[in-house]
């Protein structure tokens, strides 16, 4: 799949907003810094398991574990630059 996103790409952010599945969100990676990945599922101690778009080359929660709730920092609503576009939910 491509990704959603790529380098370079500017895009709205809602800070805070709490995330669904299917969500583009930034978040805190485990040993890694921030990050852009999808939301797929909350686990049931409230930990999301991040996916990343691009299934060939991409890191995601099979490689650094499921991330707290508290590290999922905001929703992508918004690709603003270069291309503008909506950032769509995939379920």
């Amino acid at each position: 799949m491509v990704p959603t996103l790529r380098d370079g790409d500017a895009c709205l952010v809602l800070w805070g907003a709490a995330p669904r599945a299917g969500d583009v969100v930034v978040a805190r990676l485990p040993g890694r810094g921030l990050g852009v990945k999808r939301a797929a599922f909350v686990e049931p101690d409230g930990a999301w398991w991040l996916r990343s778009d691009n299934v060939t080359s991409g890191t995601d929660s099979a490689t650094f574990g499921s991330v707290p709730s508290g590290d999922v920092l905001g929703r992508v609503v918004v690709r603003y630059w270069p291309r503008p576009a909506w950032i769509r939910r995939v379920s």
